[in-house]
């Protein structure tokens, strides 16, 4: 970093010259750091899987949650800072809440995306506060259809057929552009999803420390899968 630079590193609110924002970049690289985590629509539905890491053998991976439900057809994959994703998941949960006690129905999913990330924007406007070091992945159905979003720590946000984010999801992403069709269906989606974490991990895969969820696009409900499922979805891999 240039001497001039570095005036402009200590504050999120302050552009440099070319125009960067600092203390976004460096929330980018702790989604980088982070673990993987890959959302998958299909036909049928959506999927999320996420890698989980254990600095410690003694540690309890199934108390581990990185993926959450947001409402009863609204999931959420995070990777970055742990702390993070838990206060945005409160807040995306109250969102939805208070939508559906003023308006009798269901939050959007790209109504709740935008409030989340409009939130998110704030915290790279103000003295005295940083982004959020954490990718957020929204995935839901609604009357809309199928949806599945990413979010930014600068507040920006995209929808996608297929994404990762953390640190194989370089990786992860490559082989899924080869392999991917829209008209899988939610078992061919896991199938892929669990294969793009091989390639992004670089790891063999540990039931332990995987999640997965789906939405199912009929029924419109969140559903994460039991270590059991978990299990036999991985063995079968």
């Amino acid at each position: 970093m240039e001497p001039t630079e570095a005036l402009y590193d200590q504050a999120s609110t302050i552009f440099s010259p070319d125009g960067r924002l600092f203390q976004v970049e460096y929330a980018r690289g702790a989604i980088e750091k982070g673990e993987t985590i890959i959302g998958i629509q299909s036909k049928e539905g959506v999927v999320l899987i996420a890698h989980k890491h254990a600095t410690s053998h003694l540690v309890e991976l199934h108390l581990i949650d990185k993926i959450v439900q947001i409402d009863e057809h609204i999931g959420c994959a995070t990777t970055g800072l742990v702390a993070d994703a838990q206060h945005l998941v409160e807040i995306a949960r109250t969102e939805a809440q208070i939508h559906s006690i003023t308006y009798n129905e269901r939050i959007p999913i790209k109504t709740l995306v935008e409030s989340i990330c409009d939130y998110k924007q704030l915290f790279t406007q103000f003295e005295g506060v940083r982004p959020f070091g954490v990718a957020l992945m929204i995935a839901g159905v609604d009357e809309t259809g199928k949806r599945l979003f990413a979010t930014d720590p600068s507040g920006a946000y995209m929808e996608y057929k297929a994404v990762s984010e953390g640190k194989g999801s370089t990786n992860a992403i490559s082989y899924i552009n080869h392999v991917y069709k829209e008209d899988i269906s939610l078992d061919k989606a896991i199938e892929l999803g669990l294969q793009a974490l091989s390639k992004g991990t670089k790891k063999k895969l540990n039931p332990d420390a995987i999640e997965i969820a789906i939405i199912d696009a009929k029924k419109q409900k969140f559903h994460k899968l039991s270590f059991q499922e978990v299990k036999k979805r991985v063995t079968k891999y």
